[in-house]
């Protein structure tokens, strides 16, 4: 196993931590705890939590989606919408509809159009009602060749 795992037999941390499952605390001596992942950065900040009652197991594969979102926004600048990486499978574009941007990932306000343009050129602006060209999307290969 390649990442830390703590013993709590006397609960202690899990109750610090809030992760005693109410269901279960109530009528028994050594109460369950919820299933619990936290995801920390390399600056030591908590970036998520996700927490699962005793009787649910965790889902493996959003654990792992979570991280690959995480690691790409902290790397590039970018957001994932929901349902990342199976979002945007059919969207207006010019007078029709598209699929190609499937998997595709949101670049942050913070990067200013002329940034947008040098390193991603794909880009496209998705139209909204306000008109305010803030959601612009950037396909999974063109992030793969920034690499």
């Amino acid at each position: 196993v390649k990442f830390p795992i703590i013993g709590d037999a006397d609960r202690s941390i899990s109750t610090a931590y809030g992760m005693i499952d109410p269901g279960t605390s109530d009528e028994q001596s050594l109460p369950l705890t919820i299933r619990a992942v936290f995801i920390i950065n390399p600056e030591n900040k908590l970036m998520l939590s996700l927490n699962y009652p005793a009787c649910v197991g965790r889902n493996m594969d959003e654990i792992y989606r979570c991280v690959q979102a995480l690691q790409l926004s902290y790397e590039r600048s970018i957001a994932t919408p929901a349902n990342w990486p199976n979002n945007h499978a059919d969207i207006p574009f010019g007078d029709g509809r598209t699929s190609d941007f499937k998997g595709s990932v949101f670049l942050l306000p913070t990067v200013s159009d002329d940034e947008a343009k040098e390193n991603y050129p794909g880009f496209h602006t998705c139209e909204v009602p306000s008109d305010i060209p803030y959601l612009r999307l950037v396909k999974q290969e063109d992030l793969e060749k920034k690499a």
